[in-house]
C-alpha cells in the first residue's frame, strides 16, 4: 500500500495498492520533490472515469514503469471531484497550452507547483499519434536533468499567462440581463438546436439541464412557444433514448451519438438531480404524463441506487462492470441481446419486448448487444404487461455484476439532490422524497458544516474529508436548504441557508466588481485563484450563488444579498447572448431577477387543509424563480411572513414583487392566477 491508504476518496483508494508511490495532494509531496530535486507528476481523475481506469491498469499497475516513476518523480494523485480547485487551475493551463482537456489529466510541474508539460491519457505503447507513457516520462526526465533553464522559462511563462487573464469574461460593472438580453439568448440557443433529435449541437451530446431550465422559465415569463418546444422535444428524445435507463430510471452522463441512443454509461448524482428538477418543472408547466413518469422514476433511482447508509447521496455509478467473460466492459450491466430477453421473459414476451425496446440481432451497441430504448410508449391496454416485463427484466439484471459505486458524499451535488427531491415530494405527493431530502440535509449539517459555519466538500461513511468547500458547495447547499424551507416551512433551513450565503459574501465575492471566485479568500493558495462563471456538468458556483442569493433576498428582504446577486449577474449580460449553452443557469437566474422574483407568503395553521391547499398552489406556480414562505401568521424568524395575518379567520396567501403587494387571497384559484 502507498500513501493513499486511509483517505476518504474512493478514486484515490482505487490506487492505494498501485506500485506507484502515490502521494495525496498536499505540502508534503512538494517538500519531498524539492528535497530530491525531481519534478512532480500530477495525475487527476475520478472514480467513474473510464479512461482513468484504462490508464491505471495499463501503466500505474506496471511494476517496471512504477519503479522508473518512483525513482525520478514525486507522483501526486488527485480526485477532481474532491479537489475541484486543483483540477480547475491545472485544467485551465492544459487547455490554454494544448487547446483541449479531459481526464485523466497528466501534468508535470516543478516542486513549486508550476506546470511545464501536459497531456491526458497516454497509452503503454505509441499509438494513434500519441507517445507511450514511458516515452513521456523519459522525455520529461531528460528535460529536467539537461535543460532545467528551459523548463523554468516555460513554467514561469505559463504561470504569468494565467495570472494575467484577469476579467476575461467582461463581467465587471455590467448590469444584470434585461428582457432583450434573455430574448437574444433564446434566439442563439435556437440557432444551435438539433431540430431532428433535440438537444444542442452534435455528438457527443450531453443533457443540457441548465439551458432547459432557462427555457422553461423563459416560456413561463413570455409565453415563448419556441422555448417550450425545445424543452419538450429534448426531454422527450432523452426519455425515449438509450441515455435513459428504461428499466431502473435515471440518466447516463451523455450520449456518444447525436440521437441519444448509446450512452457513456456512468450515472452521476448531479445529472440526475438536475434532470429530475427539469422533468418535474416540465410537468408543472404542461401536465406531461411522460415528464411526470420520468421525474418519479429518476427520484426512485436516486433513492434506490445512490442513498448512503448515513442518509446522503453517493456521487456516481461506474460505466464498467464485469461481463459474461469475467472482464470489465462498459455498459455490460445495461445492454441486452434478443437471446437474453428471451431467456428472461420467454420466447413470446422476449420477442415482443425486443420490438418495443429496439433490441435487434445486429445490436445498437457492441458485440451484438443493444441499449434499451422506448421510442413509443406502450398502448394503454399494455400497461400491466409492460409493468410486468420491466419488473422481470430488472430482476434478471439484478443477477449481473453491478457497476461499482463512488460512495463519497459531495456537498454541492447533495444540495442539488435535496432541492430536487424536496420539490418532487411536495408536488407529486411523495413524502418519502421529502424525508430523503431532509436526511441528506441533516448529514450535511452534522458532518460537513463546521462549528465556524464553513463547509467541507466531501465525506465518506460519515467521516468528513479534508478538502474545504468551494463556491458551488456553499451555493448548491444553500439552494437545497431554501427549497427545504419552502416545502416544509421549517425556518431553521432558511437560517442555515442564510448562514452559508453570508460566508459566500465574506469569502468568495470580489466587492469591487461583484465577480465571484471558486475558492475562499483564505483557502489554500494555488498558482491561480480559480474563477469560472460558465456551467460545466453542473451550474457554475458563480451563477448558483447568484440564484441562491436572489432567492434568499426575496425571502428576507435583504438588500445586501439582492445587490450581490445583481452584481454577479453582470457576467450573464456579457455571455448570455453569445454562449447561452454554457451559462444556462445564469440565464435562468436572470429570468427570476427580471420577474421579481415573485414572493409568495402563505399563512395559516400548520396541518390545516386550507393552508395546505394554498401552499401546494404556491409551489405549483410557474413564475420564474418564485419563492414560497409558509407558516403561522406573523411567524418569527421569517421576514416574508412578518405582519401577514389571517383573513376573516381563514388562511391567506400574499403575493408581492418589486416592493409592491397584491391584496391577500384565500382561494387557491385566485392565488394560481397571480403566480403564473
Amino acid at each position: 500500500m502507498n500513501r493513499l491508504r486511509g483517505v476518504t476518496s474512493p478514486y484515490l483508494l482505487q490506487h492505494a495498492a498501485n506500485p506507484v508511490d502515490w502521494w495525496p495532494w498536499g505540502d508534503d509531496a512538494f517538500v519531498e520533490a524539492r528535497g530530491r530535486d525531481v519534478p512532480v507528476l500530477l495525475s487527476v481523475g475520478y472514480s467513474s472515469c473510464h479512461w482513468c481506469h484504462v490508464m491505471a491498469h495499463e501503466s500505474f499497475e506496471d511494476a517496471e514503469l512504477a519503479a522508473y516513476l518512483n525513482e525520478r518523480f514525486v507522483s501526486v494523485k488527485v480526485d477532481r471531484e474532491e479537489r475541484p480547485d486543483v483540477d480547475a487551475v491545472y485544467m485551465e493551463a492544459v487547455q490554454a497550452a494544448t487547446g483541449q482537456g479531459g481526464w485523466p489529466m497528466t501534468v508535470f510541474m516543478t516542486p513549486d507547483g508550476e506546470p511545464f508539460y501536459f497531456g491526458t491519457y497516454f497509452p503503454p505503447a505509441p499509438r494513434h499519434g500519441l507517445p507511450s507513457f514511458r516515452q513521456v516520462l523519459e522525455g520529461v526526465h531528460t528535460a529536467w536533468r539537461d535543460r532545467r533553464d528551459e523548463v523554468g522559462e516555460v513554467s514561469a511563462r505559463i504561470v504569468a499567462d494565467l495570472a494575467a487573464r484577469g476579467d476575461v469574461y467582461g463581467a465587471a460593472g455590467q448590469a444584470p440581463p434585461d428582457e432583450a438580453v434573455l430574448h437574444e439568448a433564446v434566439v442563439e440557443l435556437g440557432r444551435t438546436y438539433d431540430e431532428e433529435h433535440g438537444g444542442f449541437g452534435g455528438a457527443p451530446k450531453f443533457p443540457p439541464s441548465m439551458a432547459l431550465e432557462f427555457l422553461l422559465r423563459h416560456h413561463a415569463a413570455t409565453g415563448s412557444a419556441d422555448a417550450l418546444r425545445m424543452v419538450e422535444e429534448t426531454c422527450s428524445a432523452m426519455a425515449r433514448g438509450g441515455i435513459y435507463d428504461q428499466l431502473g430510471g435515471g440518466f447516463a452522463r451523455y450520449a456518444v451519438d447525436a440521437e441519444w441512443v448509446v450512452p457513456h454509461f456512468e450515472k452521476m448524482l448531479y445529472d440526475n438531480a438536475l434532470l429530475l428538477r427539469v422533468y418535474l418543472h416540465l410537468w408543472r408547466a404542461t401536465g406531461s404524463a411522460r415528464a411526470r413518469r420520468v421525474a418519479l422514476e429518476t427520484a426512485d433511482f436516486l433513492l434506490a441506487e445512490l442513498r448512503t447508509p448515513e442518509g446522503g447521496f453517493a456521487s456516481a455509478l461506474d460505466a464498467d462492470s464485469a461481463g459474461p467473460d469475467g472482464h470489465n466492459h462498459e455498459g455490460a450491466f445495461y445492454a441486452w441481446t434478443p437471446g437474453q430477453l428471451a431467456e428472461a421473459l420467454g420466447a413470446e414476451d422476449g420477442a415482443r419486448a425486443a420490438a418495443l425496446f429496439s433490441v435487434t440481432e445486429a445490436g445498437t451497441f457492441e458485440a451484438g448487444a443493444s441499449v434499451l430504448q422506448l421510442l413509443e410508449d406502450p398502448a394503454d391496454d399494455d400497461g400491466a404487461w409492460f409493468a410486468g416485463v420491466r419488473a422481470r427484466l430488472l430482476a434478471a439484471r439484478a443477477s449481473r455484476p453491478r457497476p461499482a459505486r463512488d460512495d463519497k458524499v459531495v456537498a454541492a451535488w447533495n444540495g442539488l439532490a435535496i432541492a430536487a427531491l424536496a420539490e418532487t415530494g411536495a408536488l407529486l405527493d411523495r413524502p418519502d422524497c421529502v424525508e430523503a431530502a431532509l436526511a441528506a440535509a441533516d448529514l450535511l449539517v452534522s458532518v460537513h458544516l463546521t462549528a465556524e459555519g464553513r463547509l467541507l466538500r466531501t465525506s465518506r461513511d460519515g467521516r468528513p474529508g479534508v478538502g474545504a468547500g468551494v463556491l458551488e458547495d456553499y451555493a448548491d447547499t444553500a439552494e437545497g436548504f431554501l427549497a427545504l424551507y419552502s416545502v416544509t416551512g421549517e425556518a431553521s433551513w432558511l437560517t442555515l441557508g442564510g448562514l452559508l450565503l453570508d460566508r459566500v459574501l465574506e469569502h468568495f465575492v470580489d466587492t469591487a466588481s461583484g465577480a465571484l471566485y471558486d475558492t475562499a479568500s483564505d483557502a489554500e493558495k494555488l498558482i491561480r485563484r480559480p474563477q469560472d462563471p460558465t456551467d460545466n456538468a453542473t451550474p457554475s458556483g458563480w451563477t448558483a450563488a447568484a440564484g441562491a442569493l436572489l432567492g434568499y433576498a426575496a425571502l428576507t428582504g435583504s438588500s445586501r444579498h439582492r445587490g450581490a446577486a445583481e452584481a454577479a449577474l453582470g457576467v450573464v449580460t456579457a455571455l448570455g447572448p453569445r454562449a447561452p449553452r454554457f451559462i444556462g443557469w445564469g440565464l435562468a437566474v436572470a429570468e427570476a431577477c427580471v420577474d421579481g422574483p415573485r414572493e409568495i407568503a402563505v399563512v395559516g395553521p400548520d396541518g390545516d387543509a386550507a393552508t395546505a391547499a394554498l401552499h401546494r398552489t404556491a409551489l405549483l406556480g410557474t413564475a420564474p424563480g418564485a419563492v414560497v414562505a409558509v407558516g403561522e401568521a406573523d411567524a418569527a424568524g421569517v421576514p416574508l411572513l412578518a405582519d401577514r395575518t389571517l383573513q376573516g379567520g381563514r388562511p391567506a396567501a400574499y403575493v408581492c414583487r418589486r416592493f409592491s403587494c397584491d391584496a391577500p387571497v384565500t382561494e387557491p384559484a385566485a392565488l394560481a392566477e397571480r403566480i403564473r
